[in-house]
């Protein structure tokens, strides 16, 4: 579970039911759990006495401050999502929840599946749908090439499988 740092940028209000329950999940912990043993500790350590040279009483401050600020992050985002469990009614196209094979111009292939940017650490081979790759796959047919630009130079790949497992069909 993600709780350091800053919130990650908002993308594409698409996930996946998975997705939503790490998310789901990751806020009940912070907010049933984990923000309470904090706020116990802030207040044992705040009955010591000073304040100013209590690092129990400092660092639990600033962790009260990041956990309230990724519980926001989490209740907005999850407020304005659009859970995907279901496949589009055209198969042959990629659309959000794809599991595509690509095959480069030497006959090497890979597959990626295309998500959310809230859960595209679920899994090696998943990408966002905000990554340069994602959308550039987005409403391709199977079989299509795509030419994918890198600092390295342009990559050309072919679409040889598409596959929406384990999601039903509209």
């Amino acid at each position: 579970m993600r709780t350091r740092g800053p919130p990650t940028r908002a993308g594409s209000k698409f996930i996946t039911p998975a997705g939503e329950a790490r998310l789901r999940a990751e806020l009940d912990a912070l907010w049933r759990h984990e923000r309470p043993q904090v706020t116990a500790a802030v207040a044992a350590a705040a009955a010591q006495g000073d304040r100013s040279e209590n690092a129990e009483y400092i660092y639990g401050k600033r962790r009260l401050r990041e956990i309230d600020r990724r519980v926001r992050f989490l209740r907005l985002r999850l407020d304005g999502m659009t859970v995907v469990d279901r496949a589009p009614a055209d198969r042959n196209r990629v659309y959000f929840g794809a599991r595509i094979r690509l095959e480069d111009e030497q006959g090497g292939q890979r597959t990626h599946r295309i998500v959310g940017p809230d859960e595209f650490d679920m899994g090696a081979d998943y990408i966002s749908m905000d990554a340069p790759l994602g959308r550039a796959l987005l409403g391709r047919r199977l079989g299509e090439q795509i030419a994918l630009e890198l600092a390295r130079g342009t990559e050309h790949y072919t679409i040889v499988a598409i596959d929406y497992d384990a999601v039903p069909a509209r």
